[in-house]
């Protein structure tokens, strides 16, 4: 550990620190006893920064600051299984396309292809707009998911159609390794690198697109995440009312976790490249 941190460039270091910081707080923090700040009137409404409520607390009487540590717990859960499901599903998917070859590598790039090319804003929108308001966390990470899977798969069977035709393929067929064995042993470790790095980046495209859909208004309106907060802020005219912590506060950190898990990808992969030696 201290010998990776030596050779990490900056911004991996401070991608990590952001995300660890993140993490920390939609974790373990979030685990802390505290009063569910989506039910209304808990509080006086209005109030303003103070030692009990940190943030104040929103028009409808909910403390901010437990409404932001929700809702980032909640988008963080969103963005994991996103990514897990996405990394999973396109891996395995592209590894048997592209190592068996043949028509089941037609179909399955077939039905790859569609999904790449299928507009997914559209079928998105209609999806959440049709389970509006009866949504869980998981079932709003799999209407995401549907979509995340195919970009992972394509790139992953292009890489499985060129590692198949090397020689140390050819000797683990010659020595009898079965099929299974061979994916599993052989190729699935080249794999595993650009495996975190996809997950990574899908982990933020997940928390980008619910966001994206929450501030439009599509979102589950039974969801607390940093998207919704933002809405509903905007909705009860935070802006007008002046209460800038209530708005602020889930755009603040929304941007600080993106910026954080940008530069973990970005300096992930410049970690990468030097210790290729490129």
């Amino acid at each position: 550990m201290k010998k990776f941190w030596k050779v990490a460039n900056f911004r991996l270091k401070a991608g990590l620190i952001i995300t660890a910081f993140f993490f920390i707080v939609g974790f373990i923090v979030y685990l802390f006893p505290h009063v569910d700040p989506f039910l209304y009137n808990s509080y006086p409404p209005k109030l303003g920064v103070s030692a009990e409520h940190w943030l104040g607390t929103t028009s409808m009487g909910q403390d901010i600051l437990w409404q932001l540590i929700d809702a980032i717990h909640n988008s963080l859960t969103i963005g994991l299984i996103v990514a897990t499901l996405g990394t999973v599903v396109g891996v395995f998917v592209g590894l048997l396309a592209g190592f068996a070859g043949g028509a089941l590598d037609r179909v399955l790039t077939v039905v790859t292809d569609t999904f790449v090319v299928i507009p997914s804003l559209p079928i998105l929108i209609l999806m959440t707009s049709l389970m509006k308001g009866s949504s869980t966390v998981f079932l709003m990470a799999l209407v995401l998911a549907l979509f995340a899977w195919a970009w992972p798969s394509r790139q992953i069977r292009s890489m499985a159609l060129t590692i198949k035709e090397r020689d140390f393929i050819h000797t683990a067929r010659f020595s009898g390794e079965g099929t299974f064995q061979i994916v599993a042993t052989e190729i699935l470790p080249y794999a595993l690198t650009w495996s975190l790095s996809n997950f990574m980046n899908a982990t933020l495209s997940a928390i980008s697109s619910e966001s994206s859909l929450a501030v439009l208004g599509l979102s589950p309106a039974n969801l607390l995440s940093l998207g919704n907060m933002i809405q509903w802020a905007r909705n009860r005219n935070a802006i007008l009312a002046q209460q800038w912590l209530w708005i602020g506060s889930p755009i603040v950190a929304t941007v600080i976790l993106f910026i954080g898990l940008f530069l973990l990808i970005t300096g992930y992969n410049d970690y990468l490249s030097m210790k290729r030696g490129r």
